[in-house]
């Protein structure tokens, strides 16, 4: 709907307000700058609403339920018998968990005194965006603007997404109710902790891998431990296999995502794109366009929302007038499995073929005083430095709370630090945390607490 079409000047212009999109508005807004933020549907996108949060909340709801049936909690004094669950009322926490969340951001965003507007938006010209919404129509001049759009399920050739019998990851965490049996294609970390969700609460879960093995560039060793709490959850793994052969429903396909570009005409502001969609950017995450930026998910590269986020604060410091670039060393990976796997740069094998000579570290969970005193010892902390000077190169971590461990080892490797300043670190103890420590003195050769 146009009424008189009254161009409005505003200065920066955020599309899309999911992780990316709202931290690069409330971070121009912090730096001063009047933001206009556009969102077509509700704020939060794919990692709040539908991805990451909903995800991670049953995750533990499902962990919860499964540490109450364990065999063990009988030789620690507990008995807890006719332990159950209902789904949906682990959905309608879920949903309170997501809208606390959202209704955060929310006052943040007004908070900072960024202007929301809700409707879909798109390219007049390289200057100019036109803003469509159900009760108004705006066309706004932009000094700045930053592209958040996110990206969405690739579609099927051949198949049909219904929510029922061939379902996206976002749409088997709204069933209404739970199948007996679940077939997954993908092994990639959100196949991963689907298939753990899934037999956690009793379903048959089926894993079917398009490739070799599942995860990409893991240790070998870690990726046993997951492999074995896979199975030991009942998820019946196969590898190599072609998902037209797939004949079981209902089941969940992960296919990748492509970048939500196609209705931002941005042939009309010549921004260039990949073959996939995908916004071209530089390391300011400047478009072709350079009063364009581009972050998160639509630029096609990295669909992480850590990696979103501090894209989003890259571009509203860099419009700013800022010197900052996005480069980081090391980007943190993290599968929420049983026992939950966590990484950070190189490794052993990717450090041999990148040409280092390195030395290792390995040190087994079994052999840490506070994963004992939690009922678990599958687990273990894999460590690689460059053999010259012990600079740290990359570690692997497999055990409870692997992806908040991992920190620590994301900033050693930016901060340069080597072997000997993890190693002399005065740690918590007993701590989780020493499995860093204890792995980065065996690569020294001086582990107090295995023998070498």
């Amino acid at each position: 709907m146009v009424v008189g079409d009254v161009t409005t000047a505003v200065d920066v212009l955020v599309i899309g307000a999911g992780p990316a999109g709202y931290v690069a508005a409330i971070r121009a807004a912090q730096l001063g700058r009047h933001v206009t933020l556009i969102e077509a549907d509700t704020i939060g996108g794919t990692c709040l609403r539908r991805g990451c949060i909903p995800l991670k909340a049953l995750l533990s709801a499902s962990q919860h339920y499964q540490q109450m049936k364990r065999d063990d909690l009988t030789m620690m004094g507990i008995h807890a018998e006719s332990v159950s669950f209902d789904w949906g009322s682990m959905q309608t926490w879920k949903q309170g968990v997501v809208e606390r969340l959202v209704e955060g951001v929310r006052r943040l965003i007004a908070g900072n005194r960024v202007t929301l507007l809700k409707g879909n938006a798109w390219f007049i010209n390289a200057e100019e965006m036109r803003v469509e919404g159900e009760e108004s129509s705006h066309r706004l001049k932009f000094e700045h603007c930053v592209l958040a759009t996110g990206a969405s399920a690739v579609s099927l050739p051949d198949l049909t997404y219904d929510g029922e019998q061939i379902l996206t990851p976002e749409q088997s965490l709204q069933l209404s109710k739970l199948p007996a049996a679940l077939s997954i294609f993908g092994n990639d970390y959100i196949a991963l902790e689907l298939a753990t969700l899934f037999a956690r609460l009793g379903v048959s879960v089926k894993l079917f891998s398009p490739g070799e093995q599942l995860l990409a560039d893991i240790e070998p060793s870690a990726l046993r431990l997951v492999q074995a709490g896979l199975r030991k959850l009942g998820i019946h793994i196969t590898t190599n296999v072609a998902l037209s052969t797939i004949a079981e429903r209902p089941i969940v396909i992960l296919n990748g995502v492509r970048p939500n570009t196609k209705g931002l005409h941005l042939g009309e502001a010549d921004i260039k794109v990949t073959e996939y969609g995908g916004i071209i950017v530089n390391s300011m995450q400047q478009s072709s366009v350079p009063h364009v930026y581009a972050i998160g998910d639509c630029t096609g590269n990295n669909a992480l929302a850590s990696v979103a986020i501090r894209q989003g604060k890259i571009a509203a410091e860099a419009l700013c007038g800022q010197r900052v670039q996005f480069a980081p060393l090391v980007i943190p990976q993290v599968v929420h499995t049983t026992p939950e796997l966590a990484t950070a740069g190189l490794s052993v094998e990717a450090a041999t073929h990148t040409g280092y000579n390195t030395i290792t570290g390995r040190f087994p969970l079994a052999a840490n005083g506070r994963a004992l005193t939690l009922g678990t010892e599958a687990g273990v902390a894999l460590i690689v430095a460059r053999q010259e000077d012990e600079a740290v190169l990359g570690a692997t971590l497999v055990g409870p709370h692997a992806g908040d461990l991992i920190g620590q080892v994301v900033l050693a490797i930016e901060m340069g630090a080597t072997l000997t300043d993890l190693s002399e670190i005065i740690y918590a103890h007993p701590g989780l945390n020493e499995i860093v420590q204890e792995s980065a003195e065996a690569a020294l050769g001086r582990a107090i607490h295995i023998l070498r």
